[in-house]
């Protein structure tokens, strides 16, 4: 699976976690076995979820007359899924995950989450 795909898959199952709050084993277990066993998307789901009080921190510092309570479900879980990247995977160059968040919003949220998702990501990485 490429990188985009598994970002994908990992932005569907982190949204499931969050608006359900299942465990997740259970939501590892909605996907397909040999997503399962893609190393980068496992790793983006239990990093977020490992790191997500830090994660949801620097996103909260970041915001401007929002708290992270009050963002939309989907801009909430892409920039959680973007802010992992940026804060815990040196090997992928920064402008790629803001790039690839902007196309998740762009995807599943509507046609302002791309900007909002774009400005709160900048001020993450100046």
């Amino acid at each position: 699976m490429n990188r985009h795909k598994a970002r994908e898959k990992a932005f569907q199952t982190l949204f499931q976690l969050d608006m359900n709050e299942d465990e997740i084993s259970l939501a590892m277990e909605s996907l397909k076995e040999e997503e399962r066993q893609d190393v980068f998307l496992s790793t983006l789901i239990e990093g977020v979820i490992t790191y997500k009080e830090t994660i949801d921190s620097k996103i909260a510092e970041n915001l401007e007359k929002w708290s992270i309570d009050r963002i939309a479900a989907v801009e909430r879980t892409v920039l959680r899924l973007a802010v992992y990247e940026l804060l815990y995977m040196d090997d992928i160059p920064l402008n790629v995950s803001i790039n690839e968040a902007i196309e998740l919003a762009h995807t599943f949220g509507d046609e302002q989450s791309g900007k909002f998702i774009n400005g709160v990501l900048s001020k993450v990485i100046s």
